[in-house]
């Protein structure tokens, strides 16, 4: 199994598996951010790489793991924390990670699943969409997205037949990273700041 990183109080009353997205690992910046966040927020993060972001580390370029590896490979890291750390497990994840996030949160009981930015479709492939399972997701989900997020804006994600458990959290001109632009009157630390905190309130009121 790959490395992990580990952020968080030890006694947290759950615990944050998150995903990276296809493009960068679990060192990115905006995950380091979020981990950071959801930590002082009083919940153990646990960051993992799926297996060709760990083969990168080690001089390879291949593509994106097919969905059942990364599925896997996600599994594997909730089973081995739950070994480690029985207790509540909410899946996260940026883009990809939170699209495989949601592929199996039924399956292994996590108590909740939160996608920072989903990859509803390839940008300017609006047809190919990535939502069939979502229809028939049982496990509460938050989906933190940018009102002009190219993998989905409000607008075309208004007309996708989505499962009751899914809340839509959307952020004012946002793009795929929560990134607004200058002349909307927010900025992307507001932004990150509120996935954040919007996250970790999601968390712990299933905890209640």
């Amino acid at each position: 199994m790959t490395d992990l990183l580990v952020d968080g109080p030890d006694d947290a009353p759950a615990t944050a598996v998150l995903a990276h997205g296809a493009g960068a690992g679990m060192e990115h910046a905006f995950l380091a951010e979020v981990a950071r966040g959801l930590a002082a927020a009083g919940l153990r993060v646990v960051r993992f790489e799926f297996p060709y972001m760990a083969a990168r580390r080690a001089g390879r370029r291949p593509g994106p793991d097919r969905l059942p590896a990364l599925q896997q490979a996600m599994r594997e890291v909730v089973a081995s924390r739950r070994r480690l750390r029985p207790g509540p497990i909410a899946l996260m994840g940026k883009s990809m990670g939170g699209r495989v996030a949601t592929t199996i949160a039924d399956d292994v009981d996590a108590l909740c699943v939160v996608v920072f930015g989903y990859p509803f479709h390839p940008p300017k492939q609006p047809e190919r969409l990535r939502t069939e399972h979502l229809a028939r997701l049982r496990t509460p989900t938050l989906v933190l997205q940018g009102e002009r997020d190219p993998f989905g804006t409000r607008d075309e994600v208004a007309g996708y037949a989505l499962s009751d458990a899914i809340e839509i959290a959307w952020l004012a001109d946002g793009d795929h990273s929560l990134k607004p632009r200058k002349k909307s009157g927010h900025t992307e630390a507001e932004h990150r700041a509120a996935a954040v905190t919007r996250a970790a309130a999601f968390v712990r009121a299933r905890l209640r």
